[in-house]
C-alpha cells in the first residue's frame, strides 16, 4: 500500500515536472523556483514526515499496540498542536527573514533571479507549513496501518499545479507563470492536509488538541525528536549547501539538479521509503526481552533489505547506463532538448554510485527509532554531510577546471560526492546495529544474481539503443527501458530470487491468469 502511494504520488510528481520542463527548461525562472522550493521546503522536512516517523510513530504505534488508545489520543492531540504552534511562528519569520536567507543559500543569484526568487518564497512558505500537518496526518494513519491514503495525498499538490501550469502556461511568460504556480502550490497544500483529516479524526476518537507536556509520552515524543530534528538539519543544510554550490557553477545547474533529483528520489521513495514506513510500527511494535527483539527485529531486517535490493539494484544500474533516455522520456519537449537531457543523465549517473546506500540505509535508521535510538543515526548523519560537504565544494568548483572540463558538469561531481559520503554513512549504520542485534544482510548469492541479471539486462539494453534512431527519444526510451525490466526479471527469476516469483505471480493475479 506504502508502494503504491508513493508510486501514484511520484508518477503525478513526475507528469508535473514534465509540464514544468516544456515552459521552463532551464531558464533563470526554473532556476528561480527550484531555488524557491527548496528554501521553505526546510519546514517540511525539518517537522514533517522524517522526525515524525522517528519520534512520534514509535511511541504513538506503541501504545495502540497495548490498547491504550485514550493515552494515544492525547499524544496525537498534544504533538500536533505544539506542531501548529511551532511551526506558525517558524513561518512568520520566514516569510520576514526571505532575503536574508537567499543570500545564505543561493548567493549566486542576483538583479531578476534573486528578486523573483524572494517573492516565489514567501508565497510558498504557508504552503509548507500546511504540508507539516499533513505529515502529522500521516503519522496518525500510518500507526493505524492507514497507508493508502497518506501516501496518495500529494497526488492533490501535484494535481493543482498541474492544472495550473497547463491553464496558464501558453498565456504567460516565465517570471509572471512562476508567481501563478507558486500560488497553486499552497492551494495543493491546503487540498492535500484536507483529504486526510476526516480519517484522521475517525481513528483517533479520544484525540484531544493541547500545549501539554506533563504526559511522560509527550515528553518521550519531545525527547527524541530533539535529536531527529538536528540530524535532519544537518542533512537539510547539506542539501542547500548543495544547492548554493549549483547556483555557484553556471546558469541552469539549479534547474537541471532538481530535474535529476526528481527521477533519483523515485526509487529511494517507492523502494526504499515504503519498506521503511511499512516496517517502523511493525518494528515498534515489538516486545519481550532483548534477545528475543532483536531477533524479531534481525528477521524483519533481512526481509526488508532482500525487498529493496531487489528493486533497488537495476534502478541504480538503469539511471547509470541510460540516464538521459530516462531524462528524455520524462522532461524532453519545448525548452528542454537533448542536451539538457545528457546534462540531467550526468547528474542522476552520480547519484546512482550511491543509491543502494541510501535506500537501505533508510531501513537501518528505521531500526534505531523502533529501538527508541536516535542519537545513533545522528552521529553517522554529521560525518556523511560533513565528508559530502567537503568532497562537493572540491568537485563543483576545483575538479572540473583540474580536467579541463565545462564548468557545468561540477554538478554532476556534487553528486558523486554525495554518493560517497551516503556510502560511509550506510556502512557504520550496519556495523554498529551488527553489534547490537546481530548480523544483518541481503545474502551474498541474492545479491550476486541480482547485479548479474542487472548487468544482463544493460547489455540487451545498449544493444538495443543503438539500433533505435536518436530523432525517435520516447521510442526508444520505451523500448530499452522495456527490455531491460524484462530481461532482469527473467534472469531474477532463472536464479531462484524469492521476490522475482512473488512480482510474477502478483502479476498474474492482476491479470487473472
Amino acid at each position: 500500500m506504502v508502494a503504491t502511494g508513493i508510486l501514484l504520488s511520484r508518477v503525478v510528481g513526475l507528469v508535473r515536472q514534465r509540464v514544468f520542463a516544456h515552459y521552463f527548461g532551464t531558464s533563470l525562472a526554473a532556476d528561480a523556483f527550484a531555488a524557491a522550493m527548496r528554501i521553505p521546503n526546510v519546514l517540511q522536512n525539518l517537522f514533517g514526515e522524517g522526525v515524525l516517523s522517528a519520534s512520534f510513530i514509535p511511541v504513538y504505534a506503541s501504545l495502540l499496540a497495548r490498547g491504550e488508545e485514550e493515552e494515544a489520543g492525547k499524544l496525537a492531540g498534544a504533538v500536533g498542536s505544539l506542531l501548529a504552534l511551532i511551526v506558525s511562528a517558524l513561518v512568520l519569520i520566514g516569510v520576514l527573514l526571505t532575503p536574508v536567507l537567499i543570500a545564505l543559500i543561493a548567493p549566486g543569484f542576483d538583479g531578476a533571479t534573486r528578486e523573483l526568487t524572494v517573492q516565489l518564497v514567501r508565497i510558498m512558505f504557508p504552503g509548507i507549513g500546511l504540508l507539516v500537518l499533513s505529515a502529522w496526518c500521516l503519522g496518525i494513519l500510518n500507526s493505524h496501518r492507514k497507508f493508502l491514503l497518506s501516501y496518495t495525498a500529494p497526488v492533490a499538490w501535484n494535481v493543482v499545479i498541474i492544472l495550473a501550469l497547463l491553464w496558464y502556461g501558453p498565456k504567460r511568460e516565465a517570471a509572471s507563470l512562476a508567481i501563478i504556480v507558486a500560488w497553486a502550490a499552497v492551494a495543493g497544500s491546503a487540498l492535500q492536509l484536507l483529504v486526510q483529516v476526516p480519517s484522521v479524526v475517525k481513528l483517533a476518537r479520544a484525540m484531544r488538541l493541547s500545549l501539554g507536556t506533563r504526559s511522560p509520552h509527550v515528553r518521550t515524543v519531545v525527547r527524541n525528536f530533539a535529536p531527529v530534528f538536528v540530524g535532519r538539519g544537518v542533512v537539510q543544510i547539506s542539501g542547500y549547501v548543495d544547492g548554493m554550490l549549483a547556483s555557484l557553477v553556471t546558469a541552469g545547474a539549479v534547474a537541471a539538479m532538481n530535474y535529476a533529483q526528481v527521477i533519483y528520489m523515485l526509487p529511494v521513495s517507492v523502494f526504499g521509503m515504503s519498506v521503511s514506513a511499512a516496517e517502523l510500527p511493525e518494528m515498534s511494535s515489538a516486545a519481550g526481552d532483548e534477545s528475543t527483539v532483536a531477533a524479531y527485529l534481525r528477521g524483519r531486517l533481512d526481509g526488508g533489505l532482500q525487498r529493496i535490493a531487489f528493486f533497488i539494484v537495476p534502478s541504480a544500474t538503469a539511471l547509470f547506463a541510460f540516464g538521459d533516455l530516462v531524462a528524455g522520456l520524462l522532461y524532453q519537449s519545448g525548452s528542454f532538448g537533448r542536451s539538457e537531457a545528457v546534462w540531467v543523465w550526468s547528474i542522476l549517473a552520480g547519484s546512482a554510485v550511491g543509491l543502494t546506500a541510501a535506500t537501505l540505509g533508510r531501513l537501518y535508521s528505521s531500526t534505531y527509532y523502533a529501538l527508541r535510538d536516535t542519537r545513533t543515526p545522528l552521529r553517522f548523519a554529521l560525518i556523511r554531510v560533513g565528508l559530502g560537504l567537503t568532497l562537493g565544494a572540491f568537485a563543483a568548483l576545483v575538479l572540473p577546471g583540474l580536467l579541463g572540463l565545462d564548468r557545468k558538469w561540477g554538478v554532476a561531481g556534487i553528486a558523486i560526492a554525495s554518493s560517497i559520503a551516503g556510502w560511509v554513512e550506510f556502512l557504520m549504520l550496519r556495523r554498529t546495529l551488527d553489534k547490537r542485534i546481530g548480523e544483518t544482510q541481503v545474502p551474498r548469492i541474492i545479491l550476486g544474481w541480482l547485479w548479474t541479471a542487472a548487468l544482463a539486462a544493460t547489455a540487451a539494453g545498449w544493444w538495443l539503443r543503438i539500433s533505435i534512431p536518436e530523432e525517435r527519444p520516447v521510442i526508444r526510451a520505451v523500448v530499452v527501458l522495456g527490455s531491460f525490466s524484462l530481461v532482469y526479471l527473467v534472469v531474477a527469476l532463472y536464479g531462484g530470487v524469492a521476490e522475482a516469483r512473488q512480482l510474477v505471480r502478483k502479476m498474474r493475479r492482476m491479470s487473472g491468469s
